[in-house]
């Protein structure tokens, strides 16, 4: 399976340490997120990284849809040199049963053996395949014992309103449907615009093929709908609780308080209308607006959004918020495409290595931070630019993760620096509502009987969520929700479930979760 460039073989020091500096090279690194736009050679962390590794990155992003480039890659078999894609894209297995991308472990017992050092064997073992080979490695995982032992690891999720406005209100309570729904209105009223534009009432995450995670996913862990009952998995679509509160956001749909942007922005529009404060209140992952938010604040504090109590279920209990599991975010793999595979296995190691990982979170010692006390202490210049302008910020310094292909979350809270307002309310308001629920990421093969059952009720629910907030009455709506069940069965739903079910009890062995 493998054509290997020559090379030493069994090098268990990686580029650490090396005495020369290595030849340089440039390996080319798609990166399957149209809206990546870092770049490589200019800031003082990624000048570092080539330093030290003598390699040097020329990021590929997708222009317009990401899956139309990646599908265009691999029909051409033009994968570049390194790929990171999201872990449960549908075109991983393609390239690994077409022999596209080298097992990672190969890779390391013929060139670096350093790889089983800078990784985490519990999640080596979670992505080791059938053939006993592990082809891409993540970034951004947690374990079930990383989340005992920390009680500062933030979820993403979070219910957001615009602060001037959430106090001009009078702070009300939004948990219940009619607290809600009276906020709302009177909101819109108070406010019809803002800085001379109209205010959106409620603000959400883009509508996909496969729904909106705004109003199905997150609103459905605010409510702490269960993922199981009785040790099966459970149909949150058609819980009860959620059912009540789709029926609140379809009734003031009705009532001209979902507008039809929210229907059809992409990001980079709900982006741009996030840094003009014009949404309401928000269902959003606070990491998403974080670039807007810091602008807000730099124009006027009182304009920001801050995380306050959401949608609750009818028993008032605690929304639950999921954090990265240990399938993390993405996986980065070697093509086989790779100039030179022994170079890129090298350089991957280093980046998750604990002088990568601090390199790729803290930046340059003395230039980016300073070391007091035993603790990292950013510069203030730093901090100022940090906290007003990302972009600038990544041009100059490219540090806090701006290469967040191989993050590692929990080896950087080691040197995790108290976060910064506006974000520091935004990431602790979720501390006490963080929880694993990795055990239910399910992996599913678009190619098998199961996997076009869970296209085909991916793609209905897609289809479905909007008719059902703009339906006309509860009547329409009750309709529209027994005919998307009906077809649900027709596709296979049952089946569907079985198998997550499965895999849901197989995971829980694997983790360790009773």
């Amino acid at each position: 399976m493998l054509a290997m460039t020559t090379g030493c073989a069994g090098t268990d020091s990686g580029m650490q340490g090396q005495e020369e500096t290595p030849e340089s090279i440039t390996l080319d690194w798609y990166v399957n997120y149209s809206w990546f736009v870092a770049d490589w050679g200019e800031n003082m962390v990624s000048k570092k990284i080539t330093e030290e590794t003598g390699v040097s990155v020329n990021f590929i992003t997708p222009m317009g849809n990401e899956q139309n480039k990646l599908e265009s890659l691999i029909d051409a078999d033009s994968l570049p040199d390194i790929v990171t894609i999201g872990w449960w894209e549908p075109q991983i297995q393609t390239m690994v049963d077409n022999y596209m991308v080298y097992p990672l472990n190969e890779l390391a017992d013929m060139y670096d053996t350093s790889f089983y050092d800078v990784t985490d064997p519990q999640v080596r073992e979670w992505y080791t395949m059938s053939d006993g080979n592990i082809y891409g490695y993540p970034n951004s995982t947690y374990t079930p014992e990383d989340l005992a032992e920390h009680d500062d690891i933030a979820s993403n999720q979070t219910f957001l309103v615009r602060k001037d406005i959430y106090e001009a209100l009078g702070e009300p309570d939004m948990s219940t449907p009619e607290g809600f729904y009276d906020a709302v209105v009177r909101a819109t009223e108070m406010f019809p615009e803002v800085d001379g534009k109209p205010l959106i009432p409620i603000g959400a995450h883009e509508f996909e093929h496969d729904g909106c995670v705004s109003f199905d996913q997150y609103l459905q862990n605010f409510l702490a709908v269960p993922y199981e009952k009785d040790g099966v998995k459970y149909d949150r679509k058609t819980d009860p609780e959620y059912i009540k509160w789709l029926k609140l956001f379809r009734k003031l749909g009705s009532e001209g308080y979902l507008a039809d942007d929210i229907f059809v922005d992409r990001r980079t529009q709900t982006s741009e209308k996030i840094s003009e404060g014009r949404y309401f209140c928000m269902l959003y992952q606070r990491t998403d607006l974080a670039d807007q938010e810091k602008i807000l604040y730099a124009n006027d504090p009182d304009k920001i959004y801050i995380a306050v109590d959401g949608p609750k279920n009818s028993s008032g209990d605690d929304p639950v918020l999921p954090v990265n599991g240990i399938v993390g975010w993405t996986l980065t793999f070697v093509s086989k495409n790779c100039k030179d595979p022994e170079r890129a296995i090298q350089f991957i190691d280093y980046m998750l290595s604990e002088e990568g990982q601090k390199l790729i979170y803290l930046g340059v010692e003395g230039e980016t931070y300073d070391m007091v006390g035993g603790v990292p202490v950013m510069k203030d210049e730093v901090k100022e630019i940090l906290s007003t302008d990302r972009e600038t910020y990544d041009a100059i310094y490219g540090a806090d993760d701006t290469y967040w292909m191989l993050q590692n979350n929990a080896m950087q809270l080691k040197w995790q620096m108290e976060l910064e307002e506006p974000l520091k309310q935004l990431a602790e308001w979720t501390y006490p509502y963080s929880t694993y629920l990795g055990q239910y990421d399910v992996i599913i093969r678009e190619d098998t009987e199961i996997g076009r059952i869970f296209t085909g009720c991916g793609n209905l629910w897609g289809k479905t969520l909007p008719r059902l907030l703009l339906a006309e009455s509860d009547e329409e709506f009750d309709e529209i929700l027994a005919e998307y069940v009906a077809e649900r069965e027709k596709l296979g739903y049952d089946k569907l479930m079985e198998e997550e079910t499965r895999q849901m009890k197989e995971n829980k062995q694997k983790l360790g979760i009773e």
